[in-house]
């Protein structure tokens, strides 16, 4: 009986293993065959955890993950020891997600580096898509350009909950001289996934470019970055209208 016990949950391992062999080999061709493009961010994460785990079933420990940390973007960019919380997910698949992400972020920067790429609002958004939509804390980022509007660098500068007391333009003057730059755009992240700018944002991004002017660097835009969609502070007039106070202004300062 015990041999007959044996043989059975050897038979049930050997059919469950086939099982996830052949669904891994399903999302395999349908990459293959359409990319990403019908992929849910929750199969995204199964996919690359198979990197680091060739067997046993991994839809529960993805679909804790992107529960846990918002979304795709939000699980690449969580910290390892955050991940090993989770169970099925060990160190290898923390590696690959890690790579898979600093992988991505240098591509986007390659790939608009050196380049007059920043023409609108939206090209600010695609670049910034990835890195940001999931962040679960707000995170401020400063993106430096030329004169040409050529990606010199981006840099986060802070992370919290946005105030005035917080982000400090002598920080962000100081690097605009250290990359040389000629033009910024500012950034953050909502983790509300509502992009609308508070009145904090917006005392914040008037506050920056009347500093940046009178250090004759020019604001392009504030990007507000939510879950599938933006706000932008230049589309809506409001660079152009701090420009103009700043100017009226400038006799008395």
């Amino acid at each position: 009986m015990d041999g007959f016990c044996d043989w059975s949950l050897s038979m049930e391992k050997d059919e469950w293993q086939k099982r996830g062999s052949g669904h891994r080999n399903r999302m395999r061709q349908r990459f293959l065959e359409a990319g990403l493009e019908r992929f849910s961010d929750e199969e995204v994460v199964e996919f690359l955890l198979t990197l680091g785990t060739p067997r046993g079933d991994l839809k529960i420990p993805a679909r804790e993950a992107v529960s846990r940390f918002g979304g795709l973007a939000g699980t690449l960019s969580a910290p390892s020891e955050k991940l090993l919380q989770i169970k099925g997910i060990g160190t290898k698949n923390a590696l690959y997600l890690g790579l898979i992400h600093q992988v991505a972020n240098r591509y986007l920067r390659d790939r608009v580096t050196g380049k007059d790429f920043f023409t609108s609002s939206k090209d600010v958004y695609d670049y910034l898509f990835h890195s940001m939509r999931d962040l679960s804390r707000e995170t401020f980022k400063v993106i430096f350009l030329s004169r040409k509007n050529e990606l010199i660098a981006d840099k986060d500068l802070f992370v919290g909950t946005l105030t005035e007391s917080a982000v400090y333009p002598r920080d962000i003057l100081s690097a605009s001289l250290e990359y040389k730059a000629a033009s910024l755009i500012f950034a953050h992240n909502h983790p509300s996934g509502d992009p609308a700018p508070s009145s904090a944002d917006t005392q914040i991004t008037r506050k920056l470019t009347w500093a940046s002017r009178i250090m004759g660097l020019q604001v392009l835009d504030h990007i507000i970055v939510g879950r599938n969609v933006y706000y932008s502070f230049a589309d809506e007039g409001l660079i152009a209208s701090f420009v103009k106070e700043f100017e009226e202004k400038l006799p008395q300062l």
